[in-house]
């Protein structure tokens, strides 16, 4: 399970250092792709393929499921980090999340979400009401 939130930067060649209580679950090799909300998802392996079967599952038919499975598999790519735990973003998927150096990880159960800081401090400074939102977490069984 991932948590936490990690504050760091690209190194001088457009790396990515990921954040060592990260780096483990996630392992050698992920897959990075367009989130929602603006930033990148990075999934471990595993969590990848269980994505997959799910996805597998949405009707062709749908326009909505084509274009989800569209926005989300188009932009994935498969990361592997060297031994210092680093990782190329692609120049496409830095752009959708607009980064340049400064990035946010934070750690969101199953996946590892990457913010641009600047998006991540207005993520937060937005007037999310996360009280309201508590309250209708109760019609999903949480």
């Amino acid at each position: 399970m991932f948590i936490g939130e990690y504050q760091h930067a690209l190194d001088s060649k457009n790396r990515m250092i990921v954040p060592s209580k990260l780096r483990e679950e996630l392992g050698n090799k992920f897959v990075i792709t367009k989130g929602l909300d603006g930033c990148l998802y990075a999934y471990p392996q595993d969590e990848w393929k269980n994505l997959e079967e799910k996805m597998k599952t949405l009707p062709l038919t749908n326009r909505d499921a084509r274009s989800f499975v569209r926005f989300f598999f188009a932009g994935a790519c498969e990361i592997e980090m060297d031994k210092q735990g680093r990782g190329l973003i692609p120049q496409n998927l830095k752009e959708y999340a607009g980064i340049e150096k400064e990035i946010v990880s934070i750690g969101v159960l199953t996946r590892v979400e990457i913010w641009s800081k600047e998006k991540w401090q207005e993520y937060n400074d937005s007037n999310v009401d996360f009280e309201s939102i508590a309250e209708k977490m109760s019609d999903l069984g949480i």
